[in-house]
């Protein structure tokens, strides 16, 4: 099978396309054919070197669809999709032919998606389910989002549509809240970080219960636009991983800071969050995903080239 490969980190010249066998599924586990795999940055910044627990040699890539071929009974022949901490770090991951992984850490895939629309939600949404849950929005939290015109950020406010929420989008350009106004919803640019508080006041008198900052900036100024016992979830930090906290400001509201980190689960627990909101598209609640870039898997190192650049196109790898 083709997949892309590399034996070793800090350059994405290491990242080659290879032929390898077909992987042999274990006991308890399926083989699928991969017809489609999404590209994250955070696939880009394993080849890079960016996580010390990845082993080599490794096929990278966390986000697929396809079909499985071999495994229990009741399984073959099913369209399935998953995502999880492990394929492309430690066993290796789904920009290949096949995948072998746990027979439980597939979901069957949503009728209503794609091979290419499936594998290209698997990190971005299941992250905003993550954050969501954990910082307890719903029917009735007051949400405000940053960055709401990224993968995850977009997922976050349509999930949180779902559940209820009000919500209130922040992005950087005024195009951007015109797009996302067009989309029914309310959404502010962003300016200066002492700003966002009155920003956010206007719409939320008291504040924001639940803040989900997806860039890494502006956990500072979310502290001042916190109502009293809010959360604050966090999925980026910057380069050097610190940021100053006004802590005084976050214990007198009885606020808290909540980590979201998507690889803290396997395949199995990323399956039934897959379980949970895929049923939401075939019901017609959110969304179907629009202007995906699909690229033979042996295109796919100018694409890994381009993401690290900053593109923002989400692409998706077809063997």
């Amino acid at each position: 099978m083709k997949a892309l490969q590399f034996s070793r980190t800090g350059d994405l010249a290491a990242l080659e396309v290879v032929e390898l066998p077909t992987p042999v599924p274990a006991e308890g586990e399926v083989l699928v054919q991969i017809k489609a795999a999404g590209l994250n940055p955070s696939d880009v910044k394993n080849v890079l070197g960016r996580f010390p627990y990845t082993t080599l040699p490794r096929v990278p890539g966390r986000d697929f669809a396809g079909v499985v071929i071999e495994g229990p009974e009741s399984l073959i022949g099913k369209e399935v999709w998953g995502t999880g901490n492990k394929i492309g770090f430690s066993r290796n991951g789904s920009h290949a032919g096949y995948i072998t992984l746990p027979a439980k850490g597939v979901a069957l895939k949503p009728s209503s998606l794609s091979f290419a629309q499936a594998a290209s939600l698997g990190v971005p949404y299941t992250t905003a389910w993550d954050a969501l849950e954990r910082s307890l929005v719903d029917a009735k939290t007051r949400l405000l989002v940053i960055g709401a015109n990224g993968a995850v950020g977009s997922a976050a406010i349509a999930l949180a549509k779902v559940r209820g929420a009000q919500v209130l989008a922040a992005v950087r350009r005024p195009e951007q809240v015109d797009a996302l106004k067009e989309q029914g919803f309310n959404a502010i640019q962003l300016g200066k970080p002492e700003e966002l508080a009155g920003q956010v006041s206007a719409v939320f008198e008291s504040g924001a219960d639940v803040i989900f900052d997806t860039t890494g900036f502006w956990l500072p100024a979310s502290v001042q636009a916190l109502a009293p016992f809010g959360r604050i979830a966090i999925i980026a930090a910057p380069v050097d991983g610190h940021v100053q906290l006004p802590a005084l400001a976050l214990y007198r509201k009885g606020g808290s800071v909540v980590g979201i980190n998507s690889l803290l689960y396997g395949v199995e627990e990323c399956a039934r969050m897959l379980e949970q909101f895929g049923q939401l598209f075939d019901e017609g609640k959110l969304p179907l995903p629009t202007g995906l870039v699909e690229t033979p898997i042996e295109e796919g190192l100018g694409r890994y080239a381009e993401v690290n650049q900053g593109s923002t196109d989400k692409v998706i790898l077809i063997p």
